[in-house]
């Protein structure tokens, strides 16, 4: 075929005449049927648009359209009929000074025509082609006459020829088609008598025959492959010298058959049948020959077969070997990837013993410290636990797992943990000191059918975690030290992996240790709300959400929840710190959000203080909301630094996520913190959450909120504990982060239990407040804090109404404590001092601290307010 292209031969100039008198006809006939298809196309548009014209020009009612005062009205829909069912591209009525009365585009009717019609209006017909706006077109205008043979006006029709033109389309495939079978026949023929020129020679000179004979003979006998060929009728036609030695064939074994050259009856059978045959091991005499063979005819070749030879008896022992070094190393592969897949000390000991069965051992086993198990240091001499084992069968007499076992000190586990050195016992049977750990188990054990056994301890550096026991049972072979070898070295990538997880075992106890320390492990004691909380913590570990609830004066309670980004002790670390400043800025009695701005100034500090030494920090990111509900004007402030915006359900269901302005996260800094104050109806509850409760990688935030409403519209009259459990009923048992969840119930702290009196800035009034306490305190039945309130009260007033300024306000609360307060609109705050013995005052606050049994100073937006709370008897 190379030949017959490049033209180097006659059947190769024969083939490129053909194919290029082939392509000449086929690009005449292309041509001849254009021009014929463009003649018939104008052809056609010609006579249907004539048809349409003279049709519509002579239809009853046309001419006396003409005469009418709106033409256009009753034309124009039958000229639109006409053009659609018909199939042209316009049909025109015009009067005889060409001025449209139709046309398909309305814009266009009362303009000239385009076009000739002076012969028309003379009363003949005009057929004309024009390049029109849609193309190229054929247009005809014939009159129109009325009853006397007056032209009276004109119709023309028109249709572009591509609309009529599609007889190119059915016929031009088919004379490519043509064409196409044309050069195949070709083709063929050309090929029919390359064939026939070169089927004897295969385009070869006389010396290229010569040259490919020498080569083929030298080939043929220096191969180190024997190599037979064979006829269809089963005799030897070659063998070259290395088939002659390996099957010790004849002299003149060629020409002959070859069941008849002494070979054995499998092989003669085998070269006799000519069937495939791939590395096919035949015994012949001494040697094992792995015989590969194929027929000759498979591409149009003499029948018959080729069978090579190759000698395999040394490589048979060898590749058992490589066999053996390769499953070998492809279980120390599969022990890199495979063991300590997980941060758990049971599971990485696990993985070894199901490594090592069935591929290396009948039955595995792992033995730790128990420290090891909990994250710490090996303890020598301590008992171990059999953390892991696998096996081939059931119903081993081995140790359980999880059962605690000491060893003596003569068997081989102990000497293992002793001395750090492995040790082989082939036999089981033979061992007294391994007997001496249970005779009655160890009975067990060798009836079972283990009577091998390999102990390795796990060392990682300087530690002795434990040791690793492989059994042979199945196998009769005992353990050999090619085998321990390969034992160690599994034992040793498994023991690097426990560590790690033991390592990371201990960190994590001390995070989740740390952890709990730093969360609230009770809620105080406070009658505002009523509050169920929950947390979880991640799949990852310990991570840096946090709530807390802050009973402040007035009988007022702090929500708040914030949460650090990342896992580990570094976050719990931060976490402890922010929630040890939330506590300490709230005894300041701050608003939410001048609280929240100082937290981020300690989160700003906390970035500068752990710069590291290349300069380098490390960005602190958290988030907060904190909200101080007042049970007395029942209403709730709150902000939030980039936190998640908080639920209220309402007494009659209905869940909303209140507009609370998101600042920015702590650390930030530059940005103030915006409150909002919500009035909430008793029995609401509040929701405070972090967002591992509504984000993680499957689902946003939007999505999440969805869900979070749902679930608490299914709660209505549910208690907080209730609403905590329908809520996170539908998280997964170990979410990927944190969930701290807090829902309080709100209380309302009725009139009945607050008192409330307007102080004028006159000495003489402190009497009367005096008396109005004690009618008070009657009516609540506390008459034993009669005293006690009186002095606490007479010394509050006294100092708003001398160094304070009006208005002047007391209020008394009876809450789980008896709260009095004293406002007035002054911002200075008096301080507890001690007075000198000849000082004339300066004693009263130390009296009301020293009676009372908590007091300080709250700031509010008018002034200040002094309190002091007293225990109820």
């Amino acid at each position: 075929m190379r030949a017959a292209v490049t033209g180097r031969s006659v059947a190769g100039q024969v083939f490129l005449l053909q194919v290029v008198i082939v392509l000449l006809l086929v690009v005449a006939a292309v041509v001849a049927q254009v021009l014929q298809v463009r003649r018939d196309s104008d052809t056609e548009a010609g006579n249907r648009s004539l048809a349409v014209a003279e049709t519509f020009a002579n239809a009853p009612g046309t001419a006396a359209a003409l005469r009418t005062p709106d033409p256009t009205k009753l034309l124009q829909p039958k000229a639109e009929a006409v053009r659609k069912a018909t199939g042209v591209d316009f049909v025109v009525v015009m009067n005889t000074d060409g001025i449209r009365y139709t046309h398909p585009k309305p814009d266009r009717i009362g303009k000239k025509f385009v076009g000739t019609i002076a012969p028309a209006v003379a009363g003949g017909i005009v057929t004309e082609h024009v390049n029109g706006t849609i193309g190229p077109l054929v247009q005809v205008v014939v009159p129109v006459k009325d009853s006397a043979g007056t032209v009276v006006g004109l119709v023309s029709a028109g249709i572009t020829t591509a609309h009529v033109g599609g007889t190119a389309d059915q016929q031009l495939p088919l004379l490519l088609w043509a064409a196409a079978a044309a050069l195949a026949l070709a083709t063929g023929g050309t090929a029919l008598v390359s064939r026939r020129l070169l089927r004897q020679t295969h385009g070869l000179g006389p010396h290229e025959m010569t040259r490919m004979y020498e080569h083929h003979d030298a080939v043929l006998h220096a191969v180190r492959e024997g190599v037979l060929i064979v006829g269809d009728d089963a005799r030897l036609l070659l063998a070259n010298d290395e088939a002659h030695r390996l099957l010790g064939l004849p002299e003149d074994a060629e020409r002959r058959s070859v069941l008849e050259l002494g070979l054995d009856d499998e092989t003669a059978a085998l070269l006799a049948s000519g069937r495939v045959a791939t590395d096919e091991v035949h015994l012949v005499k001494d040697r094992l020959l792995a015989i590969n063979q194929r027929p000759t005819d498979l591409r149009g070749g003499p029948a018959g077969s080729v069978t090579t030879l190759r000698d395999s008896t040394e490589l048979r022992a060898l590749s058992g070997r490589a066999e053996v070094a390769r499953e070998r190393l492809n279980m120390l592969y599969d022990a890199g990837v495979g063991i300590g897949t997980s941060l758990d000390v049971t599971r990485t000991a696990a993985e070894l013993a199901e490594l090592a069965v069935p591929r290396f051992a009948d039955f595995a086993t792992v033995d730790l410290f128990d420290a090891v198990l909990h994250g710490e240091e090996p303890r020598p001499g301590t008992a171990l636990r059999r953390a892991a084992g696998a096996g081939v069968r059931d119903g081993s007499p081995l140790y359980p797992v999880g059962e605690h076992i000491r060893f003596v000190a003569t068997s081989p586990q102990a000497r293992s943990l002793t001395t750090g050195q492995s040790v082989v016992v082939p036999r089981l049977r033979e061992a007294p000191g391994w007997r001496a750990q249970h005779p009655e188990r160890t009975d067990q054990v060798l009836e079972f059918g283990i009577h091998s056994m390999i102990t390795v301890p796990l060392r990682a550096g300087s530690l002795v975690l434990g040791v690793a026991n492989f059994w042979r049972s199945e196998k009769p072979e005992p353990f050999d030290s090619e085998e321990l070898a390969l034992a160690e070295e599994l034992v040793a990538r498994a023991a690097v992996s426990i560590d790690n997880a033991r390592r990371y075992t201990r960190e994590h106890s001390m995070a989740v240790t740390l952890q709990r320390s730093l969360l609230p492990r009770t809620l105080p004691e406070q009658g505002a709300l009523d509050i169920a909380y929950r947390y979880l913590p991640a799949q990852s570990g310990v991570g840096g959400d946090w709530f807390d609830v802050l009973p402040l004066s007035g009988a007022r309670v702090a929500l708040v929840v914030g949460d650090v980004v990342g896992h580990g002790l570094h976050a719990a670390a931060t976490m402890g710190r922010l929630r040890t400043a939330v506590h300490n800025f709230s005894s300041l009695d701050l608003p939410p959000d001048e609280l929240l701005g100082l937290l981020d100034e300690l989160v700003g500090r906390i970035d500068q203080d752990e710069t590291s030494a290349d300069g380098s920090a490390a960005i602190t990111g958290a988030t907060c909301l904190y909200a101080v509900y007042d049970p007395v004007s029942r209403h709730c402030t709150l902000a939030r630094a980039g936190h998640p915006p908080p639920a209220v359900v309402h007494p009659d269901g209905r869940v909303e996520f209140p507009e609370v302005p998101a600042g920015p996260p702590l650390g930030l800094g530059g940005l103030p913190f915006e409150t909002a104050e919500l009035e909430l109806a008793e029995d609401s509850r509040l929701v405070l959450y972090t967002d591992g409760l509504v984000e993680d990688r499957d689902r946003d935030i939007d999505e999440g909120l969805e869900l979070l409403r749902d679930a608490l519209g299914r709660t209505p009259d549910a208690s907080p504990e209730e609403t905590c459990r329908t809520v996170l009923d539908r998280l997964p048992a170990r979410p990927s982060d944190d969930v701290a969840l807090i829902v309080a119930r709100t209380r309302v702290l009725g009139a009945d239990r607050v008192a409330e009196w307007q102080v004028p800035a006159d000495p003489a009034a402190v009497s009367e407040v005096r008396a109005s306490v004690t009618r008070t305190l009657t009516e609540w039945g506390l008459e034993e804090l009669d005293f006690t309130t009186e002095l606490i009260l007479s010394e509050l007033v006294t100092n708003a109404i001398r160094y304070g300024r009006a208005p002047i306000g007391v209020r008394l609360l009876r809450e789980r404590t008896l709260i009095c307060e004293v406002s007035d609109a002054s911002t200075t705050s008096p301080h507890l001092r001690y007075a000198a013995s000849t000082d004339e005052g300066g004693r009263g606050l130390f009296l009301v601290a020293q009676i009372a049994e908590r007091w300080g100073t709250r700031y509010i937006p008018n002034g200040k307010i002094i309190w002091a709370e007293q225990p109820l008897p």
